[in-house]
C-alpha cells in the first residue's frame, strides 16, 4: 500500500508541548458509527463493566546524553541495550565518529564507539548494570520526540510528565503515550464501573518516531521492540473476553504485544521477547477489540495501525475534524477512543 495515503498536513500550533493539567482533563475523540467529542475523564460512561483495559508498565530512561569526542560536541539518544554495558544509539553528527573513538559524557561515564551500523552507533561503556543506571539518572535528559520543543538542556518536569501512572519496568526510550492520560482518580472510576485493568511491558524504542521512507508499506522494515505478557494477565484476559467482556488497549504498544501473543483464535498466550509486528490495512485483529490511543504523526507506522482497526476513510475523518476543532496533537497532546472498522 502507498505510504502518501497516510499522509496529512497539520499545523504547527497544534502539537501540545505540555500534557493537559489533570492529564485525565485531556479532550477524547470517541471514532465509531460517526464522531463524538469527549473528554478522558469520560471512560468509566463509554466502557462498559467486564471490559479489560489493558496497559503497558514500561518505564522511560533518561536515555539522551551529551558527550565530548575531544574538542567536539556529541549528542546521543541509547535506544537499544546489547547487554554487557553496549548499546545501540542514535547520534548527531554520526559521520564523524570512527570506530575507536572515545566519548566523554562526565568523569565518571564514558564509552567508546565499537561500530556503526546503519545509521547508529554501538557504544561500549565502561559500566552497566545498576551503576549505568545511577549514571543515566545523573547524567541523563529525557528523551523526548523532536517535535517537543525544549531547550538543550531539558526541562526536570519531563521526568515526571513524560511517565505514565503505570510505568514500573525500566527500558523504554519514549513514552506509551495513551497512557499518560491516566490518573488514580480516573482508574479508581473505571475500578468503579466494572472495568478491570491488566499490564504488559512494551518497551517502547526511539524507531516509533522515524517516519516510514519506502514508498510502499511492503518495503518497509520494522524496529523490533522487547515485550512480555506473563501467564497470569493472559489466562485473566481470556476469561474476561470469554465472558462477553471487551479488551480495550490503551497505546498502540499494547496493541502490538496483545496481537503478538494472540492465537489464530485470539486466545492470548504468555509471551516474552521481541515483536516486529507491522500492523497496516487489511490486517485481521485477533485480540483486541477497542482502542485508546494518541493523534500520531503523518506517514507513520503507528497511524497505519490505527487506519488498520478503525479504516483509513474513517481515520481521515477523524483526523480532519480533530484538527478543524483544535485537538492537540502526539506525545502529550490528546486523545481518541476508536471502535473497529466493521469486518
Amino acid at each position: 500500500m502507498r505510504v502518501d495515503a497516510f499522509d496529512f498536513a497539520l499545523p504547527r500550533e497544534l502539537i501540545a508541548d505540555r500534557p493537559a493539567e489533570p492529564r485525565d482533563a485531556a479532550r477524547l475523540l470517541v471514532v465509531a458509527e460517526g464522531l463524538a467529542d469527549r473528554a478522558v475523564r469520560d471512560l468509566p460512561r463509554l466502557l462498559r463493566a467486564g471490559d479489560v483495559l489493558v496497559v503497558n508498565d514500561t518505564r522511560v530512561i533518561p536515555a539522551r546524553l551529551s558527550g565530548r569526542r575531544g574538542a567536539a560536541q556529541v549528542e546521543l539518544t541509547l535506544h537499544r541495550d546489547l547487554g554487557g554495558g553496549r548499546w545501540r544509539a542514535f547520534a548527531k553528527g554520526a559521520r564523524r565518529l570512527k570506530r575507536g573513538d572515545r566519548i566523554d559524557f562526565a568523569a565518571d561515564l564514558a564509552a567508546e564507539v565499537e561500530a556503526k551500523d546503519e545509521g547508529d552507533v554501538i557504544l561500549a561503556f565502561a559500566i552497566e548494570g545498576k551503576d549505568f543506571r545511577a549514571a543515566l539518572e545523573r547524567y541523563g535528559r529525557m528523551p523526548l520526540p523532536p517535535y517537543i520543543r525544549r531547550e538543550a538542556a531539558g526541562d526536570p518536569r519531563d521526568r515526571d510528565d513524560y511517565q505514565t501512572i503505570f510505568a514500573r519496568r525500566e527500558g523504554a526510550v519514549a513514552a506509551p503515550t495513551a497512557g499518560l492520560h491516566f490518573t488514580a482518580p480516573l482508574l479508581a472510576a473505571l475500578d468503579a464501573a466494572g472495568v478491570a485493568h491488566e499490564t504488559l511491558t512494551l518497551h517502547v524504542g526511539a524507531g516509533t518516531f522515524l517516519p516510514v521512507r519506502a514508498e510502499d508499506t511492503a518495503d518497509h522494515v520494522m524496529h523490533g521492540e522487547w515485550g512480555m505478557l506473563d501467564e497470569a494477565a493472559a489466562q485473566r484476559i481470556n476469561v474476561a473476553r470469554a465472558a462477553g467482556g471487551r479488551i480495550v488497549a490503551c497505546g498502540t504498544t499494547s496493541v502490538r504485544l496483545l496481537e503478538s501473543a494472540a492465537d489464530d483464535q485470539g486466545r492470548i498466550e504468555p509471551f516474552a521477547g521481541e515483536t516486529r509486528l507491522f500492523i497496516t490495512p487489511g490486517y485481521r485483529f485477533r485480540a483486541v477489540d477497542l482502542l485508546v490511543t494518541n493523534f500520531h504523526l503523518p506517514r507513520s507506522t503507528l497511524f497505519m495501525l490505527v487506519a488498520a482497526f478503525a479504516g483509513l476513510e474513517r481515520m481521515q475523518a477523524a483526523y480532519a475534524h480533530a484538527i478543524a476543532a483544535k485537538y492537540r496533537f502526539f506525545s502529550y497532546g490528546d486523545a481518541s477512543l476508536l471502535h473497529p472498522a466493521a469486518r
